[in-house]
């Protein structure tokens, strides 16, 4: 009976693991299907497919952490799962897009996918290191996002994006830039879903998304596009108090 016993309980610690690690291939599945659907020009599809991948790479860290079946492997798959759905699926969704086709746009394409790759090589590498309040850079899924609402923003209103991809390259550019910058970002990290909450808190999150469904592409692109401006604003605030600090403090002296 013990040995039963035992070998349940190897068994059900076995199939624990896998839950995490099947939600990080879901995450690789929907990256997969962004890159297919972007050549086949379904540009729409592909960017609900990479904002699905989004949530699922939100989802499999958290049940991990919650189920206590973190393990070096899953940061590794997860790490490789995100650089396909967030780093190569947005990119070359962006090329066939609306960059310019040939070298100028195949580069912008490709310095996004190096940019996220050095961007996870990073932190898989601080993340011991920096504070979980806030990441270094702009998180690859952020920068995956924010190409993904554009597109589903653009076409929704339509906005006639051929007719100005210098726009969007140097979007794309700047998004690269952030990626490998220093500026911090908010980490959310502290918000569990699997802790208790206030029901004031749950009743402002269902008008949250209440808010969201009415208009998904105008909501979804606003809340990227402030995420995104939130570093480098905050950075600059921070630079501005600090010079304002120092010039108070030699002007006493």
């Amino acid at each position: 009976m013990d040995d039963q016993k035992m070998s349940r309980r190897d068994k059900i610690k076995r199939g624990i693991y896998i839950l995490p690690n099947a939600i990080t291939s879901l995450n690789l599945f929907c990256g997969f299907i962004a890159i297919i659907s972007a050549i086949d020009e379904r540009f729409e599809f592909s960017a609900v497919a990479i904002l699905v991948a989004v949530i699922f790479d939100s989802l499999d860290g958290k049940i991990a952490r919650a189920t206590h079946t973190t393990s070096q492997f899953g940061i590794e798959y997860d790490s490789l799962a995100d650089l396909v759905s967030f780093g190569l699926a947005p990119s070359l969704m962006m090329y066939l897009w609306v960059l310019p086709k040939g070298r100028i746009g195949w580069l912008a394409a490709f310095l996004f996918t190096s940019c996220g790759a050095l961007r996870l090589a990073r932190f898989n590498s601080m993340a011991e290191e920096t504070p979980s309040s806030h990441f270094i850079g702009l998180p690859i899924p952020a920068a995956a996002t924010m190409c993904s609402t554009t597109v589903l923003f653009c076409t929704k209103f339509a906005i006639p994006a051929i007719e100005m991809p210098v726009v969007f390259l140097l979007g794309v550019y700047f998004l690269s830039f952030l990626m490998v910058s220093t500026i911090k970002y908010e980490s959310f990290k502290k918000a569990e879903l699997f802790k208790k909450m206030k029901f004031n808190v749950l009743v402002g999150l269902i008008l949250v998304f209440i808010v969201i469904a009415q208009k998904p592409q105008l909501f979804l692109f606003s809340i990227g596009l402030i995420y995104v401006s939130s570093g480098p604003i905050h950075s600059l605030v921070l630079r501005v108090r600090s010079k304002h600090e120092k010039k108070v403090k030699t002007h006493k002296l």
